[in-house]
């Protein structure tokens, strides 16, 4: 009988908003101030599915900060949470650009790396985890480029390692029907998306806005890759046209502009009719209910399906925070009446335990990297996605002139 492999170990490089909730020396300001990977991966790791953590910075110095952070919001929180992780560079460390990669030289060949950086950095490090055997989960966009895009699935399929973008909404059980109904609606004709961020992510994000990203890249990536999952067997993308607003951001001394749509031109491939998909994302938007608009409405031949992602129709007010519509299907923070972390079931924990359950799968010789291919937002499957959002960029780039994608996905 075959030794049994123990849990893979996880590196998550970059200790920002979405992994610790930690921003600039405090808990962030947004629904999200309790983190989502750090939770994830330190519950899968009470349940067996993970052994050793380990976060990658670039300034070590946020250490110290980070673990009261974790402690007070996490350890403090739920009886069955243990913050604990191993991290790089040291604390008394204030800048080390590379430091994630003397952490994955620490790992093993069939450990794991969670890619949550900015957007530019993606691809280098996503190759260094590639040449070391690791399985690599990247936030979106995987990357910015194509020809990027077609180098990590290259390297992933040479080194048998699983490679793949986190996009939560795959898991959200509305979207995920939603998806199987459109399958059913015959030739896709229309498909309007929103989503939105309020101002203050200007400040999160100050550091790379306009500078190396873009809120089409951070934003519009979740919709579009939802859109192409829903259509992918029998539609393409062929054009894309890029517009935008500008002005808010620019008063703040932040070089991008305030909302990006993209008009893609799609073509059913079976009959050849034409469809068109419009893909907004902002980051002026008001404080609201929600930290987060997001909406779409899809139009097929034979039926139309609109969801309001933001709004489940369940509400609360309080006198500290007024009203808000949470959303407990995407994250569950509040613990059970034992006081335990009771939000396995959200599709932001369910994204994470999904990827290392594919890692577990093939450390285990049950499955090969490449059986994951669809069943996963593997690199492979989802190309289309970094040629909508690249050829968006051109667009702008160029006065809002009508870039082509080659028919090849």
């Amino acid at each position: 009988m075959a030794e049994q492999l123990p849990p893979p170990n996880a590196l998550c490089v970059g200790t920002g908003e979405y992994t610790t909730g930690y921003v600039g020396g405090q808990a962030s300001g947004s629904d999200k101030s309790a983190g989502v990977i750090g939770l994830s991966l330190f519950h899968l790791r009470s349940i067996g599915n993970i052994n050793g953590i380990m976060f990658a910075g670039t300034n070590g110095t946020k250490f110290p900060g980070i673990r009261l952070h974790l402690n007070q919001v996490l350890d403090d929180v739920y009886q069955n949470i243990v913050s604990e992780f191993e991290s790089f560079p040291a604390d008394d460390c204030p800048a080390d650009p590379l430091a994630y990669l003397t952490a994955m030289d620490r790992l093993a060949p069939g450990d794991c790396v969670l890619i949550f950086t900015p957007d530019d950095t993606h691809f280098e490090i996503a190759m260094s985890a590639i040449e070391r055997r690791l399985h690599v989960l990247i936030a979106k966009p995987i990357v910015q480029r194509v020809d990027h895009h077609r180098q990590l699935i290259q390297s992933a399929a040479a080194q048998g390692v699983i490679v793949a973008m986190e996009v939560h909404k795959r898991w959200d059980p509305i979207y995920a029907d939603a998806r199987d109904q459109i399958r059913g609606l015959g030739d896709f004709s229309f498909f309007n998306a929103y989503m939105s961020q309020p101002k203050s992510q200007l400040e999160t994000f100050r550091a790379w806005a306009g500078k190396s990203s873009d809120i089409s890249f951070y934003l519009n990536a979740h919709h579009i890759d939802f859109h192409h999952w829903a259509v992918r067997d029998f539609a393409v993308p062929i054009s894309v046209t890029a517009s935008a607003s500008t002005g808010v951001a620019k008063s703040k001394g932040i070089p991008t502009e305030d909302t990006i749509s993209l008009s893609v031109q799609w073509k059913n491939l079976n009959s050849g009719n034409l469809g068109v998909a419009i893909y907004t994302a902002s980051w002026i938007a008001p404080t609201s209910d929600v930290h987060s608009q997001q909406r779409f409405h899809y139009l097929g031949h034979g039926g139309e399906i609109a969801i309001d992602q933001a709004h489940r129709g369940y509400q609360f007010s309080t006198d500290h925070d007024g009203l808000k519509s949470p959303n407990p299907l995407f994250m569950k923070y509040r613990p059970d009446a034992h006081g335990n972390f009771a939000g396995q079931s959200g599709y932001g924990y369910q994204s994470i335990a999904a990827f290392v359950a594919a890692v577990g799968s093939v450390r285990a010789g049950a499955t090969t990297a490449s059986d994951w291919d669809h069943r996963l937002a593997s690199a492979k499957a989802t190309i289309a996605v970094t040629k909508i959002l690249e050829s968006g960029r051109r667009s702008l780039d160029n006065h809002g002139s009508t870039i082509p994608i080659d028919a090849e996905i």
